[in-house]
């Protein structure tokens, strides 16, 4: 039922929206049309402005898997991971989470298909690639967009706090779940 009146609410709110910016418009008398070209060649413009951002970080992830480099950094890793009763399944979502949201997405994916939905592993995925970002996609487009160069400070607190959430997805699963 709640759930039912969420989507009610929402399907209401969009379509109030639909008809009362144009309506407030109108009585603005505003030229809408223009206003929403205008904003469209915006919004295209800073399409065209981090479109090079993007694709080089495509690249550079499809680079970095298809190389082997994040095999080696797993094989690398595993040692250390063992002293910390670190899940060794899980150091590729480690690895592929600051870089990519789509394939660590796919990653968790493969560990509830895998593992099963309710196993130790699987919560363990899912909450580090909740409590994680995407930290070099973020640098990489949003300051990429405004012009900012210097993001020296910006990566090492994102990979930090990446770094955090990461243990902190295995240490609270293993107390909640383990």
């Amino acid at each position: 039922m709640v759930l039912y009146l969420f989507k009610l609410a929402s399907s209401t709110l969009i379509l109030l929206l639909i008809f009362l910016i144009p309506a407030y418009g109108f009585y603005k008398k505003l030229d809408i049309y223009s206003i929403f070209i205008e904003g469209a060649k915006e919004g295209l413009l800073v399409v065209v402005r981090i479109f090079p951002y993007v694709l080089g970080m495509f690249i550079a992830i499809n680079m970095f898997r298809e190389s082997g480099a994040m095999d080696f950094f797993v094989k690398v890793l595993t040692p250390v991971t063992g002293i910390f009763n670190f899940p060794t399944e899980l150091l590729p979502l480690a690895i592929i989470r600051p870089l990519s949201g789509g394939a660590s997405l796919g990653l968790v994916a493969d560990y509830i298909k895998n593992y099963g939905v309710d196993s130790l592993l699987s919560r363990m995925a899912s909450a580090m690639y909740g409590s994680t970002e995407t930290t070099f996609y973020v640098l990489t487009v949003y300051f990429g967009a405004v012009g900012i160069k210097k993001i020296r400070h910006s990566l090492l607190a994102g990979l930090f706090a990446d770094l955090i959430g990461i243990i902190s997805s295995v240490i609270f699963c293993r107390i909640f779940f383990g």
